[in-house]
This record gives structure tokens, sequence and C-alpha cells, in this order.
């Protein structure tokens, strides 16, 4: 399991010491085909910023009605 890990461990770092910054955006990165290959890899970029937008918000009224309820009264029998 240690010989592993090694392994993993090195081929991780091989693979991050073949690429370079080389601008803002840009890396260098080396391909492995037989022999060596470089291409320059162009990462994306990202803007961020507000913008004014104009939204409609619902207003909501109630009223007030008069309505009709029955009345219940209970006449409890007397002793």
């Amino acid at each position: 399991m240690n010989t592993f890990t090694v392994a993993v461990t090195l081929a991780a770092l091989t693979t991050l010491s073949a690429c370079k910054k080389t601008g803002d955006g840009q890396y260098e990165v080396e391909k492995p085909v037989v022999g060596t290959e470089t291409d320059t890899v162009n990462t994306p970029t990202v803007e961020t910023g507000t913008v004014k937008d104009t939204v409609t918000v619902p207003t909501v009224e109630t009223e007030k009605k008069e309505v009709k309820v029955p009345k219940v009264e209970v006449n409890p029998p007397k002793e």
C-alpha cells in the first residue's frame, strides 16, 4: 500500500511540474507524447458586476365587507 501511495504522489508531482504560467490566464502544458510537445492553454475569464433593472412589485389590497352570520343561543335546562 505504501508503494502505491508513493507512486501516486510522484505521478501527481510530475504532472504538476509540467505546467507553468506564461501570462494572465495562460498556462504552458507539456503533453506526454513520444518526446514532449508544448501547448498553450487559455483559461476562461469571469467578469462580475451589477446592473440596474426594473421590477414590478404587486400590491395587495384588502377591503372590509359586512356579512350576515347565524346567531345561536343555547338555553340550558333548569333543574
